[in-house]
């Protein structure tokens, strides 16, 4: 069976958990990058080993000349694959590594580098030797660590779809930024937010794209993705970075490398001290620059040289900061940041980059820097984002969009698109966000809402505005975005009349009439008229209770949603097919760009014109589907329909098996088709177990109730015979054993019924679950606009329905029941 991206992430979990402990994952999850990419080299390795052997076996060798043949490192080397020595070999360690693993871990990663020109000083950050807290980690830790790694093979031919390596790994440094708290935001950028900045700039395989502050590198895959994902080769792309903290840069290197990338060009050193990528004596300039750099960090340094000059490389240092500086040491190098990304920046390039509010409106001289970068027409967007959404700060962030100017004649000019000219668009999506346990999170919809108002670039209420720069100069380059767009929600409304004499008043029904017009629900269902002015609840609704029956039982409302969900149907049978014509197309990336593009199109085209979802929710509808299903669609590819089948039932095995997970088997999409019976009698013992225990509980005694002799009483009065008690107990065992040996044997009936299905028969099972997968979103979203009116309705009656004249006179007549209490007991 083929390695499936959840054994996978589970197999990094598990070796994270070998040196969780103590250790924070900022301190060893080098490691675990280190032993994966030393395992994935050693089986790459030893897979074109053998194909070596055996092509020397059929020539005539003998067994060992051939092998004494594969040991030539051209073998590899002019095929793409890493040379790798004997004592860097898997085999090797896991049969000699037993005392002085750390150093033998060294030497192998060691060999690897010395052996490989273009893996110089990638591994040398990684040193298994060095102390974490007070001590080394031990033998054993390390020894467990080699031993778990050799019970997977990370060969080409084992994967489920040909980038499962580089989904398993950004996995892993998703896992490692959470594990790590504050520190994870130094490595690693939530991939909601580089989705959204790489939608922004839509990089193209034409474009050189740098990230200046790269960390582990997923900016520049995302933009790799993003390549893909339109029809490109994003192998082929031109992808440069620089990283100051060393471990990270070897993590980013592996990254690349790991994703199938062998061309990136990332440096290891400060980017603002010491830029290094240089052509020809000049800075190297790009096309695209994506880039979150750490926020608000010391700007330069303040020591001094032997000769009492400052120690910090000038050089280029007017280039790229030809607006300003803020003073050296201050906690201000944001905008340093982002002069140098315009510095690297080819005419008419463009930068997304993430950065803390303060930039938009300090003062001294970032006024200054902000002040050259408007006035010479070079930004172009400024969004604001959601609190909460990166690691290491709750404060929310903004990105900004610039465009570097082009040359004309002797002149540089705005290259802006004519009507952006003099303009900046602001967008503010502090309220476009999805609410996480730990932290907040950018949907599908909002990544769509925030692209369109940019692409657009046009007024949307409550949402984004144009402004010109003159506006700008006229509040001294202020870019506090509230200033330009208030999308706080208005005040809740209150009706003085109303809450003393009730009734609802209709300006306030007005104000929601497109959320109700969207739902094909008539306020007119569930109001009366009381005057020009106001509404009352029907009479039919006597309680608050009976609002949320009343409108989900809305004939209107129950149409528009049964409108939208046969346009769903109907859109999902003429275009399904079209997915399962995806099964063994791997070499055929363009059937996967061209499907893509059909989703998104024909969905959008069937369901916006319902109505009831706006054009952003519906577009976040068929991506987040896309997003989800992703891996399944490149398992397709490379295995057709039993071959997703297959990694689902081995996801399924892989939990049963892990008592620590937190997925139960049974509530697997699969199982619920293939074993509907089985979980059924499953579930149906369960509740006996639970009625038995229920019944045995209740009959015994407590402690205190034996103590005080209550027990004796009770059994007096409700006795319950002893052969009851023990019938009970007997059927109790019966249960539970019949409940252990169907849990047993739940692997085996799930592989019967895998093994069952044919190729059409996968083929339809996977389309039905695809289909309730997407479905699932659709009423989601359906769900979630239905509670809004809900709870507008329940609003009104939490305000409206009980007046204050009504209160007032049940006030006193409570004060006149208390006298009158109070009389009889002879105290007044």
């Amino acid at each position: 069976m083929p390695l499936t991206l959840q054994q996978l992430e589970r197999h990094l979990f598990k070796a994270a958990d070998i040196l969780r402990g103590k250790m924070d994952a900022s301190e060893f999850k080098e490691y675990i990058f280190g032993m994966l990419f030393l395992k994935r080299c050693s089986d790459v390795f030893e897979e074109r080993y053998e194909q070596v052997v055996a092509d020397q076996m059929n020539a005539g060798k003998s067994r060992s000349e051939a092998c004494a043949t594969a040991e030539n490192p051209n073998w590899y080397k002019l095929h793409g694959n890493f040379w790798v020595p004997v004592h860097s070999r898997f085999w090797y360690l896991l049969n000699e590594a037993h005392i002085n693993v750390g150093d033998l871990l060294n030497k192998a990663l060691g060999g690897i580098e010395e052996n490989n020109a273009s893996l110089e000083g990638v591994l040398e950050h990684i040193d298994f030797t060095r102390k974490v807290g007070q001590s080394k980690i031990p033998d054993q830790k390390l020894r467990q660590l080699i031993t778990h790694f050799g019970e997977v093979r990370l060969r080409n031919s084992d994967f489920e779809f040909p980038d499962l390596l580089g989904a398993a790994y950004e996995y892993l440094i998703a896992e490692f930024a959470d594990s790590a708290g504050k520190k994870g935001g130094e490595f690693y950028t939530p991939r909601s937010v580089v989705r959204l900045m790489v939608h922004l700039l839509k990089p193209t395989l034409a474009h050189d794209v740098y990230d200046p502050c790269c960390g582990s590198g997923g900016m520049l895959i995302a933009a790799k993705e993003y390549i893909d994902e339109h029809g490109e080769d994003g192998r082929k792309a031109n992808l440069f970075g620089q990283e100051f903290n060393g471990t990270v840069w070897s993590i980013a290197q592996m990254n690349m490398l790991l994703h199938g990338i062998s061309n990136a060009w990332l440096e290891n050193e400060d980017t603002l001290a010491d830029p290094r990528h240089i052509e020809g004596g000049e800075l190297r300039r790009f096309d695209r620059i994506l880039t979150n750099p750490p926020f608000s960090i010391n700007w330069g340094h303040t020591e001094k040289s032997p000769d009492g000059s400052l120690a910090w490389n000038p050089t280029f240092r007017e280039e790229r900061f030809r607006f300003g500086e803020v003073p050296l040491g201050s906690k201000k190098a944001d905008l340093m940041f982002l002069q140098h990304m315009l510095a690297v920046t080819r005419d008419e390039g463009m930068i997304a980059t993430v950065l803390p509010h303060g930039v938009l409106f300090r003062g001294g001289e970032e006024r200054g820097i902000r002040a050259g970068i408007i006035e010479n027409d070079l930004l172009e967007a400024v969004i604001g984002l959601p609190a909460n959404l990166f690691y290491g700060t709750g404060i929310p962030a903004c990105i900004l969009i610039l465009r570097q100017q082009k040359q004309e004649g002797a002149n540089r000019i705005s290259a802006k698109p004519v009507a952006r000219q003099g303009k900046v668009l602001f967008i503010n999506a502090d309220r476009e966000y999805f609410e996480g346990r730990a932290q907040n999170h950018l949907l599908p919809e909002h990544i769509e809402k925030i692209t369109t108002a940019f692409d657009e670039f046009r007024r949307i209420d409550g949402l984004s505005d144009v402004v010109d720069i003159a506006t700008l100069r006229a509040n001294d380059y202020n870019l506090n975005i509230r200033r330009y767009v208030d999308n706080a929600p208005p005040p809740e409304p209150h009706d003085v009349r109303a809450h003393l004499l009730g009734g609802v008043p209709k300006a306030e029904v007005a104000a929601k009439a497109p959320l109700f017009a969207a739902h094909g629900l008539d306020p007119h269902d569930l109001f009366v008229e009381r005057d020009a002015q106001y509404f009352d609840f029907r009479d039919e609704l006597s309680r608050r209770a009976d609002l949320k029956p009343g409108i989900e039982g809305n004939a209107g409302l129950q149409a528009r949603e049964a409108a939208l969900r046969e346009a769903f149907e109907s859109w999902w049978h003429g275009h399904s097919p079209r997915i399962i014509a995806l099964a063994g197309k791997l070499d055929n990336s363009a059937a996967l760009v061209e499907l893509r593009g059909e989703l998104l199109a024909s969905f959008s085209q069937t369901l916006e014109g319902i109505g009831l979802l706006d054009p952003f929710q519906v577009r976040g509808i068929v991506a987040g589907f896309w997003y989800q299903s992703k891996y399944d669609f490149l398992g397709l590819m490379a295995r057709g329909s039993r071959g997703v089948i297959d990694a689902w039932r081995t996801g399924i095995i892989t939990a049963l098996e892990d008592k620590a997970s937190k997925q139960s088997p049974l509530e697997h999409k699969l199982v619920k088709f293939l074993l509907g019976d089985f979980v059924a009698g499953l579930a149906e013992l369960e509740a006996k177990k639970a009625e038995l225990d229920s019944q045995l509980k209740a009959a015994a005694p407590t402690e205190s109730e034996e103590a005080d002799g209550q027990a004796d009483a009770d059994d007096e009065e409700n006795p319950i015979d002893e052969a009851q008690l023990k019938a009970w107990k007997a059927e109790l065992a019966k249960v539970k054993k019949q409940l252990k040996t169907r849990q047993e044997n739940f692997a085996s009936h799930l592989n019967k019924a895998v093994d069952g299905l044919d190729e059409a028969q996968a083929a339809e099972l996977l389309l039905t679950i695809l289909h309730n997968d997407m479905q699932a979103i659709v009423e989601r979203y359906i769900a979630a606009q239905r509670k809004q009116i809900v709870a507008a309705f329940e609003s009104w009656w939490d305000k409206y329905r009980v007046t204050l004249n009504e209160i007032e006179q049940k006030r006193d007549a409570a004060a006149v029941a208390l006298q009158g209490f109070l009389k009889g007991l002879g105290y007044v």
